[in-house]
């Protein structure tokens, strides 16, 4: 039976965290009566880490058929872990979440209902209140900015911002490329494409705890040469029409 809602967790390097992460999802959404759910964990490693969460992520997805995990050697960064994690998701709705614990897991919820009542195809969360200091605020400020003059039309304020909730049928007429940390953007702009409905609400973002953020400067510039790139490409195949 093919589950209704499958949430794709981000775990990398999550550890033992990923345990408590699962069961605050699975808590929510049985609170809220979704019990037809399926945890897609994605605990992709980099070969010769001392990273646990492959080990983790199998053990859960052993002892509960509700979840499946990812736990392969990893051949990118969060699009790839990202992908890998959809590819298996069988669900009728299909949200991608981080698992790092600065994304409430209550949103989830909320967003869901907000996709299903409004008859949207994309729905997902803007960070109105944000814990995670300075410079990653200017970053995402800068980040916002350039994505809407070469994107116009988004109605989004944020584009990385998770969860993100897509139905099955708008994911299908996608065909997600990126492998690194440009995933997020590159969903929006495939929806802006496609034409799809897009809604979303405010949400407060956490500090990050016990470990550094993965997003370095060298990913910043990743995000702007993409947002270039992109572009460029859209606009080849609008002069080809």
């Amino acid at each position: 039976m093919r589950p209704e809602f499958s949430v794709v967790v981000l775990c990398y390097r999550s550890g033992a965290a990923a345990r408590s992460f699962a069961a605050r999802i699975s808590k929510a959404l049985l609170d809220t009566g979704v019990d037809n759910y399926q945890l897609v964990l994605v605990g992709n490693y980099v070969a010769g880490s001392d990273d646990t969460t492959p080990d983790v992520v199998r053990e859960l997805a052993a002892g509960d058929s509700r979840i499946v995990c990812s736990a392969v050697e990893k051949q990118g960064m969060m699009g790839w872990d990202l992908r890998s994690g959809l590819a298996l998701a069988t669900g009728e709705y299909l949200a991608v979440i981080d698992g790092d614990g600065q994304v409430l897991v209550e949103d989830l919820v909320r967003i869901y209902r907000l996709l299903r009542e409004q008859g949207l195809d994309l729905a997902k969360t803007y960070r109105r209140q944000r814990g995670d200091g300075i410079k990653r605020k200017l970053f995402s400020l800068v980040f916002n900015g350039l994505f809407h003059i070469l994107f116009p039309g988004v109605p989004s304020r944020d584009i990385n911002a998770k969860p993100k909730i897509l139905t099955r049928a708008a994911f299908e007429r996608m065909t997600l490329q990126s492998t690194d940390w440009f995933i997020d953007a590159e969903i929006m702009i495939q929806a802006r494409s496609l034409g799809l409905r897009i809604g979303e609400t405010e949400t407060e973002f956490l500090g990050l705890t016990g470990r550094r953020s993965f997003i370095k400067l060298a990913a910043v510039f990743e995000f702007l040469r993409n947002l270039v790139r992109y572009r460029i490409m859209e606009l080849r195949r609008r002069g080809k029409k």
